[in-house]
């Protein structure tokens, strides 16, 4: 067979073997056979050596013309097969927008989050700041400037974490207040939302993290019946209008004097029940006037000016506002709990 005849078949093959090709890998493998550095085009030049010189020219020819032409056959299959392949791609990654879709769910405010809302809306609405600060404390801030000085036996109720000697995970939101009466001047009217962090067990009523929202009002002339008909339009307006408070006495080192401040039970409305214990009245949060060496612990003149602070559980509040029983239930994440509150 002389060279003519061995390209002819070599193309005659090229032409059947194309017809079977349908994608790009196959096709690239069939590139390299043909045209490769070990292909069957590129063998047949290494028999020009065994040539006259004389017919060298003429059948050096004939190998480049079939090598055109093979590669302009693979060339063009090649141009096929990536359109084709393309064309199949954008098919199976197109969107039908038509199709039915699984229902998207979405979020919401966590309980806690919603009965903070309502209770800013009440105090925004008579004119009080919302302010937060810090959740890791300097002890300064945390106990010293609210007359609790280094080893004072009240500390001992705060079951406090401490990070180092003078420095605190804050057991309250107080030192927002703090801050803020050493950075302004009176007349001040805030109130302090926050995380805070006490070493307590966890179960249906207790938490070692848990949320606190603390109120400040500093001014001339501020009175305790200020702060009594302050929780009264707090309690009537979160509540319902016949929702009364009634103040116990305390004692908190803050304030002098001091109160517990209950409300009505907002689940039998004063009959008794279970929740109340028979009493008709719920324990909600403490408050009472600023101590005097409180005031001037923080550069206010306590012979000019005078105030109120009081101090409330979030979590006891959410729990009340939604008749939730277990503490644990606003911590644990369980979507089931969650998705009631939409």
């Amino acid at each position: 067979m002389n060279i003519q005849e061995n390209i002819d078949h070599l193309l005659e093959h090229l032409q059947a073997d194309l017809c079977e090709v349908v994608d790009s890998q196959t096709l690239e493998a069939l590139r390299l056979r043909v045209l490769g550095r070990k292909g069957e085009i590129t063998t047949l030049m290494r028999v020009l050596g065994q040539v006259p010189p004389e017919e060298r020219p003429a059948i050096g020819q004939l190998i480049n013309d079939a090598r055109e032409k093979a590669a302009g056959w693979l060339d063009t299959l090649a141009m096929r097969i990536a359109v084709h392949e393309r064309t199949e791609a954008l098919a199976r990654e197109t969107i039908d927008v038509t199709q039915p879709m699984w229902e998207r769910r979405l979020g919401n405010l966590h309980p806690i989050n919603l009965a903070l809302d309502e209770i800013l809306d009440v105090f925004t609405g008579m004119g009080f700041e919302a302010v937060e600060g810090p959740e890791v404390e300097l002890d300064l801030y945390n106990f010293e400037l609210l007359n609790l000085p280094k080893n004072h036996p009240s500390r001992d109720a705060q079951d406090t974490f401490y990070i180092e000697e003078n420095i605190v995970l804050r057991t309250h939101t107080s030192p927002v207040q703090a801050r803020t009466m050493l950075e302004r001047k009176p007349p001040i009217r805030i109130v302090c939302p926050g995380r805070v962090y006490r070493a307590d067990e966890f179960d249906a009523t207790h938490s070692p993290v848990f949320h606190q929202l603390e109120g400040l009002m500093i001014d001339e002339d501020v009175t305790m019946g200020d702060l009594k008909g302050t929780l009264d339009a707090f309690a009537k307006r979160l509540y319902d209008p016949d929702i009364a408070t009634r103040f116990r006495p305390s004692f908190f080192p803050f304030t002098e004097p001091s109160a517990e401040v209950d409300l009505t039970c907002v689940s039998c409305r004063g009959q008794g029940c279970r929740v109340c214990k028979g009493t008709g009245w719920i324990e909600v949060l403490g408050a009472g006037m600023v101590n005097p060496k409180v005031l001037e612990l923080c550069g206010i003149d306590s012979q000019k000016y005078s105030g109120f602070a009081f101090g409330m559980g979030l979590d006891r509040i959410a729990l009340l506002r939604y008749g939730v029983q277990d503490l644990r239930l606003m911590f644990e994440g369980d979507m089931r709990f969650l998705r009631q509150f939409r």
